[in-house]
């Protein structure tokens, strides 16, 4: 499989709520439209420390990261953000990865927007259609 790309919002979370509740004004709302690089090996979304920055996202936990070839790289996890994909949303923390120059739209919020990779057409699609399903068992 090749490459796959899709155009993804990225939302700081804690600053809308700021804005929703009156503390700040809604233009100080800070987001980020990316080409992001569709990942199912990544569980989550992963940035780099720019991508961070520019959305003012606090990292919540330093860590080390392995990447593959075993070499171990400073990290961090972030708190909530909000990615958007066409009509759908939802929120995971973001990997960063100092290293990583794009950004990974990984497999858990890929499922929690219902999206998969269509591997014919090697595009993001919905994967129970047009219109966002949750099933809970």
């Amino acid at each position: 499989m090749g490459e796959v790309r899709t155009e993804v919002t990225l939302v700081n979370i804690g600053v809308t709520v700021k804005a929703r509740d009156g503390l700040i004004p809604k233009s100080e709302v800070r987001q980020l439209t990316v080409n992001a690089v569709v990942d199912t090996g990544a569980w989550t979304l992963v940035i780099n420390e720019k991508t961070r920055e520019k959305l003012g996202l606090r990292v919540k936990k330093p860590n080390e990261t392995t990447l593959a070839g075993g070499v171990k790289v400073p990290s961090g996890i972030t708190e909530y953000v909000e990615v958007r994909w066409k009509d759908r949303e939802t929120a995971c923390e973001a990997v960063v990865l100092p290293v990583e120059e794009d950004v990974l739209l990984g497999a858990y919020p890929l499922e929690g927007m219902d999206l998969m990779v269509h591997p014919k057409n090697q595009e993001v699609v919905g994967a129970h259609g047009d219109k966002m399903r949750y099933v809970v068992k």
